[in-house]
């Protein structure tokens, strides 16, 4: 029997490298042919000794893209919400194999529930009531505009279904949690720490001091990393097990949240922690100035993206048998442990 050939992009990362880690645990592991794309001959001999093969290349080079991605019966692409590059260069390669073979290739591509902000970016100063549903793709599809964080490349993903040259499955999670342990963390191949959460930590680290958005008035939906790798693991035995019943393409978005967390109380666990090891003297967040919010964001502009809104349910997600259990608290508790390590990174 054949094996199933699965490419994965990203495995390196925190969400991409915990999704591995779950496929090599999976019970039909032996059934798999996994191949990841590596920037370095280092970890792509550790990733070779789990059994994963192991291709050093950049995702900036179309053609290699192009070439992986025409031998695959699945695709995970954990790498980049926002590169319409290699987008266009993986669908490609995908479109490639359909027409040679007549196989429908699957697809499994992450984005984020940022797409959601675009009319609800209150600079921290309002909580909008806008609450968008994964199983209401009509409302999604009219109501998001082409201009959205990460839509450009969901369109382009969604319009190649439209086409029929491949299936695809567009996860959305809201803000991920949690110092991700697994194998491959322990093996120094992937990263165990999540984005949003420790540039915020480190933005209170560097000010002496938790700061937010605004007054910090704004919610967003947050997941914990396990959590959100289960969902993936779920969704491909679903797909495998009976593709005509899993919703793909326009039908295909699958948020992952378990409730929505305000980023002035997230600001206050990170005041707490800093307070704790006395590295501030108040616990209460105070506004990032808009010099604070380039020196610690990158840009103004992007700095207010702590202070947006995003507001998803994910009844489509759900459907399939998910059932997150985490919440907004377990993520308020788990800030403690991620000023400790933010702090040691500091130091290293």
């Amino acid at each position: 029997m054949s094996k199933t050939s699965i490419l994965i992009f990203g495995a390196t990362g925190y969400l991409g490298g915990s999704v591995l880690s779950r496929l090599l645990a999976h019970p039909n592991k032996e059934s798999f042919d996994i191949t990841a794309i590596v920037r370095s001959a280092e970890k792509a001999k550790k990733l070779e000794a789990f059994g994963v093969k192991a291709v050093v290349g950049s995702l900036k080079d179309a053609a290699f893209v192009e070439r992986l991605s025409e031998n695959a019966d699945i695709l995970f692409s954990i790498a980049d919400s926002d590169d319409v590059g290699v987008t266009t260069a993986f669908l490609a390669g995908m479109k490639n194999r359909h027409t040679k073979t007549g196989d429908v290739p699957i697809l499994i591509h992450i984005s984020g529930t940022g797409v959601l902000t675009w009319d609800a970016c209150t600079n921290g100063l309002g909580i909008s009531d806008r609450i968008w549903n994964d199983d209401d793709p009509d409302d999604i599809e009219k109501n998001i505009p082409p201009t959205a964080v990460h839509r450009n490349v969901d369109l382009l993903i969604v319009e190649a279904d439209k086409e029929g040259y491949l299936k695809s499955y567009i996860i959305l999670p809201g803000t991920i949690w949690g110092i991700a342990k697994n194998p491959l963390v322990d093996a120094g191949v992937s990263n165990s720490y999540s984005k949003q959460l420790p540039i915020l930590i480190q933005a209170a680290l560097a000010r002496g001091q938790a700061g937010v958005v605004g007054k910090g008035q704004a919610l967003w939906p947050s997941i914990n990393i396990e959590e959100q790798t289960g969902f993936f693991i779920i969704l491909f035995d679903a797909i495998l097990a009976n593709p005509d019943k899993v919703g793909h393409g326009r039908d295909g978005y699958y948020f992952g949240e378990n409730g929505d967390y305000l980023w002035y109380d997230l600001s206050k666990y990170i005041g707490k922690a800093l307070v704790k090891r006395g590295l501030s003297q108040s616990d209460g967040p105070t506004t990032f100035t808009a010099e604070e919010l380039g020196k610690y964001f990158g840009a103004e502009w992007l700095g207010n993206y702590w202070g947006s809104n995003s507001r998803a349910r994910s009844g489509h997600s759900r459907s399939l048998g998910w059932q997150p259990k985490l919440t907004a608290q377990d993520f308020f508790d788990s800030v403690d442990a991620e000023v400790e390590a933010a702090i040691k990174q500091r130091k290293e």
